[in-house]
């Protein structure tokens, strides 16, 4: 669905915001740009949409280059900005209706939008009168109101609470279930690891890795296990590798003969891979 080939652009003469970026998003992926802020990921991702232009390389969205788009390309994508963009004056229903009128193709129910993100009995209330939490999840359904094959998300879960922020990410994950293609940019490496098919880190406007998460966690943490069981009334550990594990007499005595609080492999996290790989930190 989409396809990326040495990929530069620049705001400045003399100074790259983003270089040489390859990569390729297959239809009905999760795709994640991970970076700190200034990394690149918002710039690649408004090239892509074609709000910038006159960048280097290849940049081809459903087999046609992003220079060349129409207008009918927009009927076949959906954007969310970390920073909503909506008509304060209007209700959240007048909001997206408004939206909606910008579409030729088959469109959603706005009543049916502002109930999959929790809003529809603030349908008539103005947006002025919204929590940023309230703008956020208003701005992330105006995303579907064209029925989109490509979806595009900017930080989607910043600034909401643990339950919306969870429901966000639901609702990402059915719409991959319906073969819609993501593309999601964040520096939150829990919403990265919990959500995508494969992740790409960038750097500096460079990507330094793209894999995906299961397997860059296998091949970079450790193949053991810790157990943590209670002796006299103390919490202990041990570690034991994981191979042959089912063989480990140790671990079986273990097992047997003392009340376990908690068992957890060693692997190491989304964000400990990136440092590792990057050398930097996603607060940089």
């Amino acid at each position: 669905m989409i396809e990326v080939n040495n990929l530069t652009f620049s705001y400045h003469k003399h100074q790259n915001a983003i270089s040489d970026l390859n990569f390729k998003i297959k239809k009905g992926e999760i795709f994640g740009l991970l970076g700190p802020s200034g990394a690149g990921k918002s710039t690649t991702q408004k090239i892509i949409i074609g709000i910038l232009k006159d960048y280097q390389g290849s940049v081809k969205v459903m087999g046609k280059e992003i220079s060349e788009i129409n207008q009918d390309f927009y009927e076949h994508i959906g954007a969310c900005f970390e920073l909503p963009n909506l008509y304060e004056k209007f209700t959240a229903l007048e909001n997206l209706n408004y939206f909606k009128g910008m579409y030729q193709s088959q469109k959603k129910n706005p009543l049916d939008l502002l109930k999959m993100v929790g809003l529809l009995e603030y349908k008539d209330k103005r947006i002025s009168e919204f929590s940023k939490g309230m703008k956020m999840r208003l701005n992330f359904c105006r995303a579907f109101i064209n029925d989109p094959d490509i979806l595009f998300f900017d930080e989607p879960t910043t600034g909401l609470d643990p339950v919306n922020a969870r429901n966000i990410k639901e609702i990402i994950l059915k719409q991959k279930e319906l073969g819609k293609t993501i593309f999601l940019t964040t520096h939150n490496m829990t919403v990265a690891d919990e959500l995508c098919d494969k992740v790409a880190f960038i750097v500096d406007g460079h990507i330094k890795l793209i894999d995906a998460p299961r397997k860059l966690k296998k091949e970079m943490g450790e193949r053991k296990i810790q157990v943590e069981y209670i002796d006299k009334q103390n919490i202990l550990k041990k570690t034991f590798n994981l191979k042959n594990i089912g063989f480990n007499e140790e671990y079986q005595k273990l097992l047997k003969t003392k009340e376990i609080e908690r068992m957890s492999t060693l692997e190491a996290s989304l964000e400990t891979i990136f440092i590792q790989v990057t050398g930097k930190a996603l607060c940089d």
